[in-house]
């Protein structure tokens, strides 16, 4: 019975001692990168073949090495994704991201945290969406995993406000809920108290 018992601890020592699984770094396409070649007007590899072999979780960066010659966009609309076009797409589910340089061929590395759960889309836009219809986009699953770290878990800042001109009407005020009103109204308050407790009094005599 204490042998049993004595191993039944160390089985809940080493239990709690494994460490949680970490977050996972994904380079795009491995060594190779995220490329197009624009010789044999091809993908240089087979992203959706090499998205295929992973597992993405919340939390997760991908890592795209490549160059001003190809674009990043992240998209969660499918119909954006298909047509490989985000002339209409919508600020609210497309991201574009950009190299803030203007050289062509300019070596740059970008990386975009997974904070949406299920169906994430990423593609190059380059060349009027020619990249992406030749294979420089895939398609991913994203699973919940650990959920996302307190690092990518904050909410959105609050919406800009103009601040008032100099011109604009002092702003009304605002009467709150169970408050008297002070002025007159305190001293209605006060004299019927008073009447109420006069009342009480000739009653008790």
């Amino acid at each position: 019975m204490v042998n049993v018992t004595v191993v039944a601890l160390l089985i809940a020592i080493a239990a709690s001692a494994t460490p949680a699984a970490s977050y996972t770094n994904h380079t795009v396409g491995g060594d190779a990168g995220w490329f197009f070649n624009t010789t044999t007007n091809t993908s240089i590899i087979d992203y959706s073949k090499w998205a295929a072999n992973q597992t993405f979780s919340l939390g997760d960066f991908l890592i795209f090495k490549t160059n001003t010659n190809q674009t990043v966009v992240q998209t969660y609309n499918e119909t954006t994704y298909q047509s490989c076009n985000t002339d209409d797409a919508s600020d609210d589910d497309t991201f574009h991201y950009d190299a803030g340089s203007n050289e062509f061929g300019e070596a740059w590395t970008i990386a975009v945290a997974l904070t949406i759960e299920g169906p994430n889309y990423y593609l190059s836009d380059a060349d009027d969406g020619v990249q992406c219809q030749n294979g420089l986009s895939f398609a991913i699953d994203v699973k919940h995993g650990q959920g996302l770290p307190p690092s990518l878990n904050q909410p959105p800042p609050p919406p800009y406000m103009e601040p008032p001109s100099a011109d604009s009407p002092p702003s009304p005020t605002v009467a709150v809920a169970g408050r008297q009103p002070s002025g007159n109204g305190d001293s209605r308050n006060a004299a019927n108290m008073r009447a109420v407790l006069g009342v009480l009094l000739l009653l008790l005599v």
